[in-house]
């Protein structure tokens, strides 16, 4: 039976948690990203699937 994602409610909006793998020098240039703009790791793969999603199908964001 597959388990539920882990939701939390965070300013009144549901939050899915994952978990994601990535190959080694990906993830360091995302870590280097973060440290570049002091944010973390989690915040920069966030940011770069809202913009993919937004740049492949505009309408969804509307």
């Amino acid at each position: 039976m597959a388990s539920k994602p882990a939701v939390t409610k965070t300013h009144a909006k549901a939050i899915n948690r994952t978990s994601v793998s990535f190959p080694a020098d990906l993830y360091r240039t995302l870590a280097q990203i973060a440290e570049q703009k002091k944010v973390s790791v989690a915040w920069v793969i966030r940011d770069a699937a809202e913009k993919y999603i937004s740049d492949r199908w505009p309408l969804l964001g509307e």
